[in-house]
């Protein structure tokens, strides 16, 4: 078993390989003490979408999505819902829905954890072999909290996050999370190399919003004409 990116291979055997990214949440949803009051149905939709994007990245079809709630039985259907939501809008209907519920205690503060788990061939990874003269951009802006709701329309539509996955030009779809832009940078190029971008670089993209690709510079203009206001170029100091 081994860690590459934001997602865990396990190898089966015979070039196949089981992808797994999972995603946590607290403090959000619809307990007492929670900071960002929403219902079950957005915490799970969004908990979905930064797995199902990870394992679809490194190029996995998801097959399973767990959820773990300790938000009590009530929130169980409203949680499913939500993440059915995010299975459905990427039209993946063979992932099967599974988890559990603390229920013996109660919680003041929502707490909800999630997993994905896919399947992909060796051929079909796609990791590790963005080329040194690829380009960089970032797709979606990077919004946490509260952010997320008042500024939906700046959020990476999945639609178009899985056109990336199969456009010309396209290497690597790399979504960035909680520690920000610079962060996922030094993972996608495996190199402290230092970019610039009109973006908060630093600024936490909570269920991720925006998402990091490289691509052939060539193909410019035709992946910026497919992502329109959600393209947002990287350009590198020094350059």
């Amino acid at each position: 078993m081994k860690t590459n990116r934001d997602v865990t291979l396990l190898e089966l055997g015979s070039d196949e390989y089981i992808v797994m990214a999972a995603d946590n949440s607290g403090a959000i949803g619809n307990l007492p003490l929670d900071t960002v009051h929403v219902p079950y149905s957005i915490v799970a939709a969004f908990g979905a979408r930064v797995c199902v994007m990870e394992v679809m990245a490194a190029g996995a079809v998801p097959f399973s999505f767990l959820i773990h709630s300790f938000n009590g039985k009530e929130a169980w259907t409203e949680l499913v819902r939500g993440a059915e939501q995010t299975i459905a809008e990427l039209d993946l209907k063979s992932v099967e829905i599974t988890g559990s519920t603390e229920s013996n205690m109660k919680m003041l503060q929502s707490a909800s954890s999630f997993t994905m788990i896919g399947k992909a061939n060796q051929a079909a990874l796609r990791l590790n072999f963005t080329p040194p003269h690829a380009k960089y951009a970032v797709i979606g802006v990077p919004l946490v909290g509260e952010e997320v709701i008042s500024r939906h329309e700046d959020v990476l539509p999945l639609s178009l996050f899985q056109k990336l996955l199969h456009t010309e030009g396209v290497y690597e779809i790399l979504p960035v999370g909680s520690k920000g832009i610079t962060h996922e940078l030094e993972i996608l190029t495996r190199s402290s190399r230092t970019f610039t971008c009109s973006l908060p670089m630093e600024h936490s993209a909570g269920p991720s919003t925006c998402a990091l690709i490289s691509y052939e510079p060539e193909y410019s203009a035709s992946i910026q004409k497919l992502c329109g206001r959600h393209f947002y170029e990287l350009t590198e100091a020094g350059l």
